[in-house]
């Protein structure tokens, strides 16, 4: 009866803009909005490419005729001119790789280079002002972060799946596996690699690709999926478009502790006829600088030696026995 009257007599309703008073009289303002991805999705989908790798194989089997197969995956618009980022299996060995743009457009993909320790690789069109994923140079990614996977699995068409990063890898060129990529747990099937990893601004966080595979194929393993963060996607690119391939620095030298007391790290072994012996490096000699860079970690350490221009020389600043000492060392490019 309370309600009938106020809504019935004006009069008797509490001045001003009351929550009350707009709950009775506009009783469709108390459903919130839901939580929606759409927008974040609208802003990134369109640069998400189906790829279509045809490798023709001539078998006795079958009299001698050529046989095509067919890989599925997805690829990710970086620059609008037709660099595009995807897994190196998914057009590994093509003889044809065709690329389906959202809009239905379909362009022949040429492989400009590729890379084995990410499985990354880059295909060009030949086409212009392409879509292109959200990017930010210093993006970086953490545990809990949610995260959207976007591919066309199974070739059923694009599709969004949604997860958490559960761990986060590293950025840097040196050695790559599985504890330097992402980890999440959006689900990844076949048809999503290449495809894009983003956050719920649209920004592209990682190259998708592969899902956790190990011996015992008695384990039921759920919910553990890998993609390639975006600054060691990016810089991988970058090289590629550069060189044709991705040119690691080398120095020769495995490493076993790292000491916070003198934040540096010690010397585990030396390869024979490498740059570190040549320079005079010892097992048991703990370096805290390499360049201009002080040593804050063993992988950072081992980064700023991947990411070095070969022929470069560098200052290695270190302790042997105690006893600060330095020596100069030419990098060379490791070998594929």
């Amino acid at each position: 009866m309370a309600i009938a009257l106020l809504l019935l007599v004006p009069e008797l309703r509490p001045s001003g803009n009351s929550s009350l008073t707009n709950l009775l009289t506009n009783p469709n303002q108390a459903e919130q909005k839901p939580l929606s991805f759409a927008q974040a999705v609208s802003k990134a989908s369109p640069a998400v490419v189906n790829i279509y790798s045809e490798k023709i194989e001539t078998t006795p089997r079958y009299g001698g005729q050529p046989q095509t197969s067919t890989r599925l995956g997805s690829g990710v618009i970086m620059e609008s001119q037709g660099y595009i980022l995807t897994n190196y299996h998914v057009i590994q060995q093509a003889d044809l790789i065709i690329v389906l743009l959202q809009n239905g457009q379909r362009y022949p993909g040429e492989l400009i280079g590729y890379d084995i320790p990410t499985d990354l690789a880059v295909i060009k069109v030949n086409a212009s002002n392409l879509p292109v994923i959200p990017q930010q140079v210093n993006q970086q990614s953490f545990a809990g972060d949610i995260v959207l996977a976007i591919g066309n699995p199974l070739n059923l068409g694009q599709t969004v799946t949604q997860g958490i990063i559960s761990a986060t890898g590293r950025n840097g060129l040196s050695n790559t596996s599985y504890l330097q990529f992402l980890q999440m747990d959006a689900a990844i099937n076949d048809g999503n690699s290449g495809g894009a990893l983003i956050n719920t601004n649209g920004t592209l966080v990682g190259i998708n690709s592969a899902k956790f595979t190990q011996t015992n194929i008695q384990l039921n393993i759920q919910g553990i999926s890998f993609a390639v963060p975006y600054q060691l996607a990016y810089k991988v690119m970058q090289q590629i478009i550069e060189n044709g391939k991705v040119v690691r620095g080398w120095l020769g030298i495995s490493a076993r502790d790292y000491y916070t007391d003198v934040k540096g790290f010690a010397i585990e072994g030396v390869t024979e006829n490498s740059p570190a012996q040549a320079a005079g490096i010892r097992v048991g000699d703990v370096i805290y600088q390499i360049g201009e860079h002080p040593i804050t970690s063993i992988s950072q350490a081992l980064d700023i030696i991947a990411e070095t221009t070969p022929n470069s020389e560098l200052t290695i600043k270190m302790y042997r026995q105690s006893r600060p000492i330095q020596t100069q060392v030419t990098i060379v490019e490791l070998a594929n």
